[in-house]
């Protein structure tokens, strides 16, 4: 203990900040405006400036203590008496309440200061029989008219910077306490050097807030949900039965039959709501809510520029800021909670196969995040078949690969077709038939099916968004969003800060100030920052990938000079699969650079709000980091061996190197390779071993980092954790923005490049299995309560998808038309086939070349290679043959079928186009029954207005029925004051009325 003075009183220790009116001090003397009286007042109480004290506590006296030593204690002493005790934690409930055990702990602020070298603390909490002591901090006075304690010994020397934040915080809280709120400081605690200030918000301000935020809360009126009859009934009860298993054991989660009629809260209409059990009308997400509401309009004017909680956060005036969690999820003797119940039903990888319990999540964590886990759930489900279709597409290219007659000729080594040289000198001639498994694997996924499922996933983008937007509606009945318009938000710190910098300087030179912002030319310099920021980034992801470029193509020349034959039948497959790697490590660690550059270019543009500010902030990243995956992948789709040239004048790159050349069964086939890599390693490494990695190793350096901070003491290592300790040591929420990044970079690979990749569903739906589990293990054991937020939608991501289903639509058609040989294969049947199959295809696509044709210093130095002369050499292209007139030309062949490629991307772009919007149109956004029950919300709540009017008008006739008798019978009854003095007579109707 300290050599402090330290004043007891029994007292709730947890009583708010602000002095107890009480008229019977003893002990110490106060300023006599000090020791007002508290207004006393009838029903509710209202609580003003500061609350008052309970009367029952009014008269008990302050005892005045001087240093511990003084009167005999010694350290362990005082051990003793406080172990025999009763233990103030377990009554407050470890933190979850303010020491007197009642009033609820609403959110939290937390902030650091230094300590003194001689004591180790200048607060404690001390016991005193059943009641617990909330002590002040001598340096720093409690706001408002607080009784000013004297000090036995001088501070010790603060700095000036922590003196400022000491300032700044005391009138923060001055000012917290002004708008009603109730605060309670805890400096005695196992993490040295941290300060907790505890917040609640009393009945009257929760109301008050409730009624400014148009919070929407359930009335007593009670109504009958409308409900199916006749088939439809039967069928939703066998399917209630079946999903029974996979439904998870949560009361929010079963289907109901009545609701609840909701309301704008408003104090002058409390009898409309159910206020029986006032601890339970506002839940602890709501409070939350409400409390932020106040802390981010609640200024501190002392710095050079008016501070919200954003700003002193941001300065360092305070650590953090945030709402407690419910409870603990593990352990025995555990009270249940939502956040155990989450826990075991929701954020467990045992209950994977069932339902998400989503009004649950809403109900603990806000609108907001329960949108997030919606949508993921509705997009996983929508895999289920897209993943079924694409199993089946690929198990039809398994089943045809030995009846597909290109690649069949292309295996066939009687055919002796010799192939020219993949490099200049070092690379020898090779036979097609060597490319026999390249050509076999190609139609697995190059088959007539792959069309088919493209046109498939393209109705499935646009059901799923349909989808979507009738579960989001049914959502907004449920939740009570119907008619929620999000307002403008506060101003952001950043922004204050510069229009103030801004009106400054305009003071300085005599020049009104009135109402300034930002105009386009103050944030000049930032777009312009933004805009060649950008356009460097994109640049370097493209000089990246031509790096890539260049690896492969020196390293392909490299193995082939391999002697062995394995080593040269491999090169293709080796330089891909590397190649694909180092592309795959380059894209993980871009993405982690992008997004920190994206939100740097987003903060020097200073937006005005929070939504803003994260608008720009997604486009910026989502920008980045779709040019950063998927640039690798539209190069091989789109670019490689198109601008090959031919044998004798190939397009070289530095004057050494030739373009790449794409295998003899296309480029399909190293597409489909490029994509899965990308893809799963994504998956598996930065969204999954990174999501558990990296919390996990900011938790262990936090641990490590408090655990070197605290003391020895025995008593303080074995006292238990109060609830805003263990909170604090989780890690901050970040915000929904790279869960959501990462599903739509994901819904890209699903949609986009389908057509070379039908598995990518099925990847897809495994691999969101998982993450739904691990988003909500992070979310309820990993990270603090984040914020309730209410949101009727997800925003802008919205736009995202339906930009991609678009995109996907076009995209899928060229990669169907030039990249695979499915427009090549059909012109030939049609067009060239003598016999009506695809016999002849493949000596159809290739071209003939003469060996004498070569530059000098590009032949192979090995000619005798094969063992026998080569005099023509055979290249894809379709170009005339070396005895033509016009050799080498470009044939007509080439024409018909470059005319027939885009007839094809322009027939399947319009009618899949046509097909979505069909769709799109069908599908009604509002579910009917929904819109059926919002209109009966709306006429139940005209009948309960109606009613509650036409009962004032009875109540205002009965009364003037009542006044015209009194009248009659005073008259009637009374001759005598007829005769009297009229102001006698009026005394009749002097009765006082309260209606």
């Amino acid at each position: 203990m300290e050599k402090d003075e330290i004043h007891l009183r029994r007292l709730p220790a947890a009583a708010p900040w602000g002095p107890h009116a009480d008229s019977e001090f003893h002990g110490v003397d106060f300023p006599a405006e000090d020791l007002n009286e508290a207004p006393e007042e009838t029903g509710m109480r209202v609580n003003k400036k500061y609350p008052c004290m309970p009367s029952e506590e009014k008269g008990i006296h302050i005892i005045n203590i001087r240093a511990i030593e003084d009167i005999g204690y010694d350290q362990h002493e005082s051990t003793l008496l406080n172990s025999l005790s009763k233990n103030p934690d377990a009554d407050c409930k470890y933190g979850l309440y303010f020491r007197d055990g009642k009033r609820k702990v609403d959110y939290i602020l937390v902030y650091q200061y230094k300590k003194s070298s001689a004591g180790r603390t200048l607060t404690r909490r001390v016991h005193h029989n059943d009641s617990n002591v909330r002590n002040t901090k001598q340096d720093q006075p409690l706001p408002g008219k607080g009784v000013q304690l004297e000090m036995r010994e001088s501070e010790p020397h603060v700095d000036y910077h922590e003196d400022d934040k000491r300032f700044r915080r005391e009138e923060y809280e001055g000012n917290l306490v002004e708008a009603g709120l109730e605060l309670e400081r805890d400096e005695d605690t196992k993490i040295h050097g941290i300060g907790f200030v505890k917040i609640h918000a009393p009945w009257n301000v929760l109301c008050r807030e409730a009624e400014f935020l148009k919070l929407k809360m359930p009335t007593k009126k009670v109504y009958q949900i409308n409900q199916t009859h006749g088939l439809l009934k039967k069928i939703n009860s066998v399917i209630q039965k079946i999903t029974e298993p996979i439904q998870p054991k949560v009361a929010e989660h079963k289907p109901q039959t009545v609701k609840r009629l909701s309301y704008p809260f408003s104090r002058e209409k409390q009898h409309l709501f159910d206020l029986s059990d006032r601890d339970s009308f506002f839940d602890s997400k709501t409070r939350s809510t409400i409390v932020y509401e106040i802390l981010k309009r609640t200024t501190c004017t002392k710095a050079k520029y008016s501070m919200g909680i954003t700003s002193l956060l941001a300065n360092g005036v305070y650590s953090a800021a945030y709402p407690l969690h419910d409870g603990d999820y593990e352990g025995e003797n555990v009270e249940p909670n939502d956040r155990k119940l989450l826990c075991e039903e929701w954020a467990s990888y045992g209950v994977f196969y069932k339902y998400q319990p989503i009004d649950l999540v809403r109900k603990y964590f806000g609108e907001k995040i329960g949108l997030y886990f919606a949508w993921l759930g509705v997009y996983t489900q929508m895999l289920i078949p897209a993943s079924i279709v694409g199993i089946i597409v690929f198990l039809y290219g398994c089943a045809t690969v030995d009846e597909n007659i290109p690649s069949m000729e292309m295996c066939d080594q009687r055919n002796n077709i010799t192939m020219c040289p993949l490099c200049d000198r070092t690379c020898s001639y090779w036979k097609m038939s060597s490319a026999c498994a390249t050509a076999r694997a190609s139609h697995l996924f190059d088959n007539p099916a792959t069309v088919f499922f493209s046109v498939f996933m393209a109705l499935w983008a646009a059901t799923f968004m349909e989808h979507w937007k009738r579960k989001q509606m049914r959502l907004n009945y449920r939740w009570d969003l119907t008619g929620f318009e999000e307002e403008e938000d506060h101003p952001r710190a950043e922004y204050e800060a510069k229009v103030l910098k801004k009106s400054l300087r305009k003071e300085h030179k005599h020049k009104e100030t009135d109402k300034e912002k930002l105009t386009w030319k103050d944030r000049f310099p930032a777009y312009l920052t933004n805009f060649v920021g950008i356009l460097f980034m994109v640049g370097l992801t493209f000089a990246i990938v031509f790096g890539v470029i260049i690896y492969r193509i020196s390293t392909a020349a490299a193995l082939a000079i391999s002697s062995t034959p394995s080593g040269r039948s491999s090169v293709r497959v080796t330089v891909t699969a590397t190649a694909v790697i180092i592309n795959l490590v380059v894209i993980i660690i871009l993405d982690e650079v992008y997004g920190c550059i994206a939100r740097w270019l987003t903060q020097i543009e200073v937006p005005k709000t929070d939504k803003n500010f994260e608008e720009r902030l997604i486009f910026k990243a989502f920008l980045l980091k779709f040019v950063n995956a998927y640039t690798p992948i539209f190069y091989v789709a789109f670019f490689k061996g198109r601008f090959v040239g031919r044998p004798g004048d190939y397009v070289y790159i530095f004057h050494s190197f030739r373009m790449e050349e794409c295998a003899p069964g296309g480029c399909l086939m190293e597409l489909c390779i490029q994509l899965s890599i990308i893809m799963l390693g994504k998956q598996l490494i930065q969204n999954n071993l990174f999501e558990i990695g990296i919390p996990k190793m900011k938790k262990l350096i936090r641990y490590m980092k408090l655990k070197s901070r605290r003391s020895l003491d025995h008593e303080e290592h074995m006292k238990k954790k109060q609830r805003y300790e263990v909170d604090y040591n989780l890690e901050p929420f970040a915000g929904l923005t790279p869960e959501y990044m990462e599903m739509i970079i994901q819904f890209g690979f699903v949609t986009l490049f389908v057509a070379s990749f039908p598995l990518a569903p099925l990847f897809a739906l495994l691999n969101n299995i998982i993450e739904i589990r691990l988003d909500a293990k992070k979310f309820v054991t990993e990270l603090r309560r984040p914020v309730a937020v209410r949101a009727k939608d997800i925003g802008i991501w919205y736009n995202i998808l339906r930009g991609i289903g678009k995109l996907a639509v076009i995209i899928n058609a060229f990669v169907i038309s030039f990249t695979s040989d499915f427009i090549p294969r059909l012109v030939y049947l049609y067009m060239y086939s003598e016999t009506g199959t695809m016999h002849g295809f493949v000596n159809h696509t290739l071209s003939s070349f003469n060996v004498s044709d070569f530059q000098a210093g590009t032949a192979p130095n090995d000619p005798m290679d094969l063992g026998y002369e080569v005099q023509i050499c055979r290249y894809k292209d379709y170009r005339e043959p070396p005895w033509s007139e016009n050799k080498y030309d470009i044939s007509k062949d080439f024409w018909a079928v470059l005319a027939a490629r885009l007839a094809f991307v322009i027939v399947f772009q319009n009618l899949v186009m046509f097909m979505s919007d069909f769709v799109d149109w069908i599908i009604p956004d509002i579910p009917k029954d929904i819109s059926q029950q919002i209109h009966k919300e709306k006429v139940l709540m005209v009948e309960v207005f109606m009613r509650e009017e036409q009962g004032k008008l009875q109540m205002l006739e009965t009364w003037k029925d009542k006044e015209k008798k009194k009248g009659e019978n005073c008259n009637n009854h009374s001759p005598r004051l007829s005769r009297s003095r009229s102001g006698s007579l009026s005394s009749c109707h002097s009765y006082p009325l309260d209606v």
